[in-house]
């Protein structure tokens, strides 16, 4: 592992920001609910009985949670069920914004250079007004809804052309999304999931750059690391993502390539960045990762079997911006960084001693010296019902046991421990979303309020879903107050 390295290169977190689409008209596209419906189509009615209104999702404390409104200790204060807790909530949170779906469909054409989306006139005058007065959206982007086609065409090509209807939450068709003409493999499925991939990350990565007033021209090198999968037969999932969000997002004078580690690749691509910066290769880096639109209504049978809202609805992103040393900003500790090795094994035990046990005792740190644990964050709410227990509480008493092993705590102090030093769970669960980045924009403000002196970022990964391997894969570092500080 390297060291800790000289004043003035250290690679610190200058800028952190979600995004939340809400998506109800695009569940029956995730991959479960699809499969369900093609064998029968009285899934879908029943889905759309249980979908929430965009007030509802904005309002929901998990989302809050994600975007910054509610710091996460907080929700244990909140009673369950949370989806019942619909008060009164803004849009444009601290930590990003929640865009409605009438406005998310116009952001995919925006994304789109290929006409793959069409929209319905009326649909693209509704959403050029809804996006006008947008400080995101630019006149070039509003220049691409200006080829709206008649509802007619649009039926036309869903019937001829094996295309996917575009509806809102109350089944208004408003427009489709075609595969590419004589690809099996680039159908308007996979096509969808890209394009929402790449909108999704765009509207991080623009919110990033406006809110932290960073010149898009000065970013030089972007790590994407969505869990899409760009390419056909020849190339599959070849990439390259984080170009195309540049692309969209401005970043003239930016290269960049996708980091793919399942739900580690975030905190992977967050070590890399902070190693180029370090390096003196890069002086801007960003790290993006666009949502999992497959896993929309993953845990769907559920919520329907315990008659609540369907709550995977959302799609969710985050862009974060790493930099050489300002004197103020969080650091990315290199030299606390924890690699699951390829002959570490991949037991529990041996994934939590390369991740935390090992980095720890390097650094001369004790597991109370961590005041904030983010791992797999996943919404209890989510999970519970579909027979997933809590992942999120289960993973910190993982982490307090080995405090008890250090000879740190009692066996008697593990809920207190789990309690101070972990959080709820409130992320969607998005593969690679939910795998501690969405702690990240709490950490940096509260780490640079002085409130916080580090946390650790820890992510697990199951690289046997790909059928390579059997292992395992997980990757770890600490956030720590600058020194200058």
């Amino acid at each position: 592992m390297m060291g800790m390295t000289s004043p003035g290169r250290l690679p610190v977190i200058t800028g952190v920001r979600h995004f939340l689409a809400h998506t109800p008209g695009l569940v029956r596209y995730g991959h479960k609910p699809s499969l369900d419906i093609a064998r029968n189509a009285a899934v879908a009615e029943n889905i759309a009985g249980h979908l929430r209104t965009f007030s509802e999702a904005v309002a929901y404390p998990p989302n809050r949670a994600y975007l910054g409104s509610i710091y996460p200790d907080q929700l244990r204060d909140i009673p369950r069920p949370w989806f019942l807790q619909n008060g009164p909530a803004e849009r444009r949170q601290p930590h990003g914004d929640m865009m409605p779906e009438e406005e998310f469909y116009a952001i995919l054409k925006m994304a789109d250079d290929f006409d793959i989306v069409w929209l319905t006139e009326d649909f693209v005058k509704e959403a050029t007004q809804n996006l006008q007065d947008n400080p995101l959206i630019s006149s070039a982007d509003l220049d691409k809804l200006t080829d709206g086609h008649q509802q007619s065409g649009i039926e036309q090509r869903i019937a001829q052309e094996s295309s996917l209807p575009l509806t809102l939450k109350d089944g208004r068709l408003i427009g489709c999304v075609t595969g590419a003409a004589g690809s099996d493999e680039l159908n308007a499925g996979v096509l969808l999931e890209n394009l929402a991939c790449k909108a999704t990350a765009a509207m991080a990565l623009r919110t990033l750059l406006h809110d932290g007033g960073f010149d898009a021209t000065q970013v030089q090198y972007i790590l994407n690391t969505g869990e899409e999968a760009v390419g056909d037969s020849f190339q599959r999932g070849g990439g390259n993502m984080a170009k195309a969000v540049g692309e969209l997002c401005g970043l003239a004078g930016a290269t960049g390539s996708d980091v793919k580690a399942f739900c580690c690749a975030p905190v992977h691509a967050l070590a890399i960045a902070g190693s180029m910066v370090t390096s003196g290769l890069y002086d801007r880096v960003v790290v993006i990762g666009g949502c999992s639109l497959a896993k929309l209504g993953m845990n769907y049978t559920g919520h329907l079997d315990a008659d609540q809202p369907v709550l995977e609805d959302v799609l969710a992103a985050f862009a974060v911006m790493v930099e050489p040393d300002d004197g103020k900003s969080p650091v990315i500790r290199l030299d606390s960084v924890g690699g699951h090795n390829i002959g570490a094994g991949s037991s529990l035990r041996a994934i939590s001693r390369t991740l935390m046990t090992d980095p720890l005792a390097r650094l001369g740190f004790r597991f109370q010296d961590i005041d904030k644990f983010a791992i797999e964050l996943q919404n209890p709410e989510i999970t519970e019902p579909a027979g997933g227990g809590d992942v999120t509480e289960r993973n910190y008493r993982v982490i307090a046991g080995l405090a008890v092993q250090n000879h740190e705590i009692d066996r008697l102090d593990i809920p207190t421990f789990s309690a101070r030093h972990g959080m709820p769970g409130f992320s969607s669960t998005q593969g690679h979303i939910a795998s501690a980045v969405p702690f990240l924009g709490h950490a940096v403000d509260h780490i640079g309020s002085g409130d916080m002196q580090r946390a650790m970022f820890v992510a697990k990964g199951s690289l046997f879903l790909g059928r390579m391997t059997q292992m395992s894969d997980g990757f770890s570092f600490i956030l720590e107050r600058n020194p200058a500080r």
